[in-house]
């Protein structure tokens, strides 16, 4: 089924992309492996190529691209290469610019966002608690103003708590940090503050061993008594955790492109497999069940792909729904699953091997129906807005 969303700027841009993964990702997949870990040179050979500032005015280094469809682009190329780059590469240049970019003030963005598009400050979010997980109203670390303090004065804020399962959170030169400057207001008590590495106080555990998507430095962080200035919060106090509602939209869709690029080129490696794989003197995509099986695992992909794409193309009229995107994400990552699923049992033994891509591939997936807030999470939130 041609895709419609895309016009010759785009498909160029994805030439840029698609080359540089070739060129400067795919040699070193294994390298990133066993160092789980994305290498710095590597963020900083993709600033250079322009592609973590598309969120990013120009006049601050960025691309200042203003078509999300660029970075729905960015995000099925690096899923191509694997998802733990599409995830890193994707909290990055997708999800954290739009927090300083939209709340920032002009000495925050001028602070920060050129290093972000070079690649030199390498960002993540901290929402997700160890005792929280998808409800952020609940979050527990807390931000208290230091010594005698009057509204309107620029006092210290005195930050303690800890945040798990961050995304680039091992490596990473900022931090954007959710966190309870008001208990008596519930969900209108929260305040996001960026936090610097090298801060004192500011501290971060081991890189988490986790099932799948070893190459991104997944890890928990924790602060003791981190003194910021107001300089540090980014948006106005106690609307963290609107301006976190506000922009999660475009971390689901995100998170739905990532979702079915990565199965879509999975399958097609499987398909051709199955063409060059024998048994019993055939070609095993020959045997009817298998024809029939992967007839239907293309149409699932397709079929998902067409209504993500109308959620990418809505988000980029700016007409996303916050429920729209919760169905892609719940929906793109079961989709992935149950595709990936099958792509290990078309491959037989040689599917549970972690030298052929399409088990690490089948691991990685299995993230994507619990993070960007779980799939359960997303069905309440369809539920609530049918009246149930």
């Amino acid at each position: 089924m041609p895709r419609n969303i895309y016009d010759e700027d785009h498909e160029a841009f994805r030439d840029s992309v698609r080359e540089f993964c070739q060129r400067v990702l795919l040699p070193r997949t294994e390298q990133m492996l066993q160092g789980k870990v994305i290498d710095r040179d590597l963020w900083l050979e993709a600033g250079k190529m322009g592609f973590l500032g598309l969120e990013i005015p120009e006049e601050y280094g960025g691309a200042g691209a203003e078509d999300y469809r660029f970075n729905a682009i960015g995000a099925e190329e690096w899923s191509r290469v694997n998802a733990a780059v599409s995830s890193c590469f994707g909290i990055h240049s997708d999800v954290c610019p739009p927090y300083i970019v939209d709340l920032g003030t002009q000495e925050q963005k001028q602070r920060w966002l050129p290093g972000m598009a070079s690649g030199e400050l390498i960002c993540g979010i901290a929402m997700t608690e160890p005792g929280g997980g998808s409800d952020l109203a609940a979050l527990r670390t807390t931000a208290v103003r230091d010594g005698d303090w009057a509204p309107g004065e620029e006092g210290d804020w005195i930050l303690n708590g800890s945040k798990t399962f961050i995304t680039n959170g091992y490596q990473a030169d900022l931090v954007i940090v959710a966190a309870r400057t008001d208990p008596s207001k519930g969900a209108k008590g929260i305040t996001l503050f960026m936090v610097e590495a090298g801060m004192p106080g500011f501290t971060r555990g081991r890189k988490l061993d986790k099932v799948g998507q070893e190459e991104s430095d997944t890890a928990e962080l924790f602060f003791d008594n981190v003194r910021l200035s107001d300089a540090q919060r980014i948006g106005e106090e106690g609307r963290g955790f609107i301006a976190m509602m506000e922009r999660l939209p475009q971390e689901r869709v995100g998170a739905a492109v990532s979702n079915v690029a990565h199965a879509k080129q999975i399958l097609t490696e499987t398909i051709e497999y199955t063409k060059t794989r024998k048994a019993f003197g055939s070609a095993i995509g020959s045997f009817q069940h298998n024809k029939f099986k992967i007839a239907e695992l293309v149409t699932a992909i397709e079929v998902a792909e067409a209504y993500v794409d109308d959620c990418i193309e809505a988000h980029t009229q700016g007409r996303l729904t916050a429920v729209d995107a919760a169905k892609a994400k719940w929906w793109s990552a079961q989709v992935q699953n149950d595709v990936l699923d099958e792509c290990v049992q078309l491959h037989g033994g040689y599917g549970f091997m972690n030298e052929y891509r399409v088990a690490r591939a089948w691991r990685d997936a299995r993230v994507t129906k619990i993070w960007a807030g779980s799939n359960e999470i997303m069905k309440e939130l369809i539920g609530r807005d049918l009246g149930l």
